[in-house]
């Protein structure tokens, strides 16, 4: 049966690569030949920036004057004022967007990737707008604003990667994923240079003028997610959701929209085959595993993301993979990236920055660096391979932790006369962000992607993401109180464990680089579970004409040499 399934994976493996070579050019050249489906996936990415903008805006917010006037009994960066206050501030977006990504899968599936996105971003307008209209509830008004706008930027982190990977050609279907983290990175940039300009809006006295220093960047967001709701009417389904709910004509035909080719084009069938491959054996492994939810109503379909996750607590190798993601994920958060996205004026502030704009100024560097820093990995990361690109990003940011509470220990107290010292733990802090940048920003999401078997992936990374946002929510909860209670000691945590985390990844963490399925399932001891996987997609390939088609372009100079041709010609078009 092994040999049979070998050969059959040889002769599969063949004619993909042949199925590549037809498809063209991938890289930057890719995306120019597949511009229209660029264009949609790029649109899809505001739900990134909205997201990104949102983990850094509030930051800027809470250093304001006019938010400490607004807030009355309540000062953000008064040292006695109540640091859990300002913890639950911040904090709450986290937790919504916990919320936010248990609800986004069965969304996403029961009402379409489109309309996921559509009602995700109804839920962010809606938190928007209590957020602004906080004029007289306060603390309380915000919280719960902060919460619904976190619910919908947590879908949308999750459906709108989604959504780009199946609209998406093979051949850049990294580049339109990896997208995400672009967008997610510049909308955090964006947000603090929003946040720098309108600081002091109607200079220092009291009144409407200086509430707008902090509504204005709140109510700025309204603007890209209506545009974001207005222009996803008009975007396509996903046509790999379409298929799986039996609309397959009508996958047939965005397809062929998609990639700006007639519906009866050999390469449309054949992607579409491809589409409808995936979805049957997804069908299939659901009537194997877990046949009392094989009907695909709305109350199946949000119980088995639950089902699915427990069953992977139930065998000891896809226990491993478990703590892999999970744990990956935590020191993610533990690094202290989104303490420094959370709370960089007041960290500015504590390095001895005494002017709220020389803070909100530097915090906006921290933005710039930090996207510059990923566009490296989103191009290199197949060619380095994730651990050591992992290991060096943690060795570099826990050696910026303990060189800033080296400074903070020896200078807290003189400031003032040792305004070098200050620039340099300033200069530290954007150095660490870079580290992060380059790593555990993108690195973390491909590990967490990659270890599970196709039968277990949707599922898996989900259980990492719940891990990322509820270790996300407890940062962001706790280091306000750290800063104020422990001081340097906060980057000594944060430092420790990040040196913990290189040695988790170096020791722990298989390389994913390029491995194959069932090699990963020898690394974590469950061989079988990848060829199980195989053998049922390899039957779901015969049952359906794929594994003959793949078979008939790829046998026959003739044929070959007369779609390439076509495709030429077609791109010569475009």
């Amino acid at each position: 049966m092994v040999a049979g399934a070998d050969t059959g994976a040889a002769t599969y493996n063949a004619a993909l690569k042949r199925r590549q070579a037809m498809m063209g050019a991938s890289g930057p050249m890719a995306l120019v030949t597949n511009f229209k489906v660029f264009r949609v996936a790029l649109f899809a990415c505001i739900g990134g920036v909205l997201y990104g903008y949102n983990q850094g805006m509030f930051s800027g917010v809470l250093a304001m004057p006019a938010f400490k006037a607004h807030m009355g009994e309540y000062d953000p960066f008064d040292d006695s004022a109540d640091q859990t206050k300002k913890g639950w501030l911040t904090a709450i977006l986290e937790l919504g967007a916990w919320v936010g990504t248990l609800l986004s899968g069965f969304v996403a599936e029961a009402l379409s990737r489109k309309y996921g996105i559509l009602v995700a971003v109804t839920v962010f307008i809606l938190g928007v707008v209590i957020q602004a209209t906080a004029q007289s509830g306060g603390h309380n008004v915000i919280l719960a604003g902060r919460f619904i706008t976190g619910m919908g930027v947590g879908s949308l982190a999750m459906i709108v990667p989604i959504y780009n990977s199946e609209v998406a050609p093979p051949e850049v279907r990294g580049a339109l994923v990896a997208l995400q983290q672009l967008a997610i990175t510049f909308g955090i940039m964006v947000s603090f240079w929003i946040d720098y300009g309108t600081n002091y809006i109607g200079g220092t006295t009291l009144g409407t003028q200086i509430d707008a220093a902090w509504l204005v960047p709140i109510c700025l967001q309204l603007f890209p997610a209506v545009i974001l709701f207005a222009g996803m009417i008009f975007m396509p389904f996903s046509p790999r959701w379409l298929v799986h709910h039996d609309r397959e004509e009508e996958a047939r035909r965005v397809l062929a929209n998609l990639r700006g080719l007639a519906p009866d084009h050999e390469l449309v069938e054949l992607e579409f085959l491809e589409i409808k491959a995936q979805s049957q054996f997804e069908k299939r492994t659901i009537a194997e595993h877990f046949p009392h939810l094989r009907e695909q109503t709305p109350w199946n379909t949000f119980k088995l993301q639950f089902v699915a996750i427990k069953s992977l607590f139930q065998t000891k190798a896809m226990f491993k993979r478990v703590v892999v993601a999970t744990v990956t994920m935590f020191f993610q958060q533990w690094t202290g990236i989104n303490a420094v996205l959370y709370y960089a004026p007041s960290i500015f502030k504590q390095l001895g920055m005494d002017d709220n704009v020389t803070r909100l100024l530097a915090t906006g560097v921290v933005g710039i660096v930090m996207f510059v820093s990923t566009v490296p990995t989103v191009l290199y990361i197949d060619r380095v391979g994730r651990k050591p690109v992992l290991a060096v990003g943690a060795v570099g940011m826990a050696t910026c932790h303990i060189i800033i509470a080296v400074i903070v220990a020896k200078n807290a107290s003189q400031w003032a006369t040792q305004s070098a010292a200050g620039w340099a733990a300033v200069v530290m802090v954007w150095l660490f962000v870079v580290h992060f940048g380059y790593s555990w920003g993108p690195c973390g999401w491909i590990i967490v992607a990659e270890i599970w078997p196709l039968s277990s992936r949707p599922y898996g990374v989900s259980l990492g993401a719940s891990s990322n946002w509820m270790n996300n929510f407890i940062v962001g909860q706790v280091t306000p109180i750290m800063l104020n209670e422990i001081g340097y000691g906060t980057y000594i945590l944060f430092g420790l464990l990040t040196f913990i985390g290189a040695a988790f990844v170096w020791f722990f963490v298989p390389e994913t680089k390029r491995l194959t399925l069932e090699e990963m399932d020898v690394i974590f001891g469950s061989e079988g579970t990848a060829q199980a996987d195989f053998e049922r997609m390899e039957e779901v390939n015969r049952d359906i004409g794929l594994t003959s088609m793949l078979q008939g372009l790829g046998d026959g100079p003739g044929n070959h040499g007369k779609l390439e041709k076509k495709e030429i010609t077609e791109d010569g078009q475009q």
